[in-house]
């Protein structure tokens, strides 16, 4: 079995979901007392925060990059970002470290393309719907995103704040998401990537016949067949 090497603490509360997954699909597939051989470097999310607030991205870049390194020394044999948002310094960590970071939109592409789907609704960060290094990654592979109108936006990035990195799950919101994915879904997307890690705490599949694709849940399932190859 490889070791897997986890980036976590953007936030916590999903972190431990990866850390849930990954063991349970191990132990699924293997039996009896095996579990993930796994080593997890949480940051500290608020250092994030506070650096983007100061206007000091690169220093956010430098943490992440820290981590990676860290972890490659110590030797994991794949690296996950568990967060869509730091994705978009996936590229460029790639280039300094020699161990495999395993890109989340390539575990949620995968899945899309097994469905048969085309075209999806993204949603996450505001970073992760307005830049283009998810987009980007998804059209590789030959995948359109259509993103939430900018009022949608700003609030699913409130409620990432205040909410769900809080573990505060209230039933209006979880009303107020699932009426932004039918509105993309009439909009024409035939599913709806849950492009934030915090989002599938509140979002589930049972709750709407729209086909969800929940980045966590697959990114954590690509490094058990990472793990166990």
């Amino acid at each position: 079995m490889k070791t897997i090497g986890l980036i976590g603490g953007t936030g916590w509360p999903s972190t431990v979901e990866y850390y849930r997954i990954i063991n349970q699909e191990i132990n699924k597939k293997l039996g009896g007392d095996d579990a993930a051989r796994l080593i997890l470097y949480s940051v500290n999310y608020g250092d994030m925060r506070r650096f983007r607030q100061e206007g000091h991205p690169e220093k956010i870049f430098e943490m992440f990059l820290h981590a990676a390194e860290k972890l490659s020394v110590v030797g994991t044999d794949c690296i996950l970002l568990c967060a869509n948002t730091t994705h978009q310094y996936a590229d460029e960590i790639q280039k300094r470290i020699s161990t495999p970071l395993l890109h989340i939109a390539d575990a949620a592409a995968k899945a899309i393309t097994a469905a048969g789907i085309q075209t999806v609704g993204l949603m996450g960060t505001k970073m992760t719907m307005e830049m283009d290094f998810y987009k980007e990654r998804l059209a590789e592979f030959g995948i359109t995103a259509i993103v939430p109108e900018l009022e949608e936006r700003d609030y699913i990035q409130s409620i990432i704040d205040n909410e769900l990195l809080k573990e505060i799950f209230k039933p209006e919101t979880k009303q107020h998401l699932h009426a932004i994915m039918n509105r993309l879904h009439h909009s024409g997307a035939q599913g709806i990537i849950l492009g934030c890690t915090e989002i599938p705490l509140i979002v589930k599949q049972k709750d709407t016949p729209i086909p969800l694709f929940d980045t966590l849940e697959l990114h954590a399932k690509a490094a058990v067949d990472f793990a166990l190859s």
